[in-house]
């Protein structure tokens, strides 16, 4: 591994709450956003560039949802009782998807007024997960994409989804 040319004891970590990586003293508990003194920069920047945040096996994704009737849980934080058909979900989605594909809007700017996921307020983003944490036709899509890739619509338990690779 290549040094990150921190002073004696720092190590580079990464926050899950902001997606940042911070630096942290290990004997003195110390943690900071800035490189702590005596941090040799051209290093630090060639160990970041060289070591980018991959969790284990996990993407970062985003996504917009559209859920109907069937859903496992028809309802959001936008409407109580969901009453549109999967159908009508789909057509939704799909003016959605002109939109984003168009580059008029993109898909997190939309998420955060028309997705019914709680994620909206975050742009759809769900955060990095790896295999087996979300429904399996969600996962097989997000992992298939590249990043920055939208998919097409995808069906769930949940309802429908547009999905975006973030990482």
């Amino acid at each position: 591994m290549t040094d990150p040319g921190l002073p004696a004891g720092w190590e580079v970590r990464h926050s899950n709450s902001k997606n940042l990586p911070y630096f942290f003293n290990a004997s003195s508990k110390e943690s900071r956003w800035e490189p702590p003194e005596d941090t040799d920069v051209e290093k630090l920047k060639v160990y970041m560039a060289q070591n980018p945040r991959k969790p284990d096996g996990k993407i970062r994704a985003a996504h917009l949802l559209v859920k109907h009737k069937d859903s496992r849980r028809p309802s959001s934080w936008k409407e109580q009782n969901i009453t549109r058909t999967k159908e009508e979900a789909i057509e939704i989605l799909k003016g959605y998807e002109t939109s984003i594909r168009s580059g008029e809007v993109s898909l997190g700017h939309l998420a955060q007024t028309e997705s019914d996921c709680s994620s909206a307020k975050k742009g759809g983003d769900l955060g990095p997960f790896g295999k087996g944490e979300m429904q399996k036709e969600f996962e097989e899509v997000a992992f298939g994409l590249e990043p920055g890739q939208v998919s097409n619509i995808v069906e769930t338990a949940s309802g429908v989804h547009l999905i975006q690779r973030l990482e």
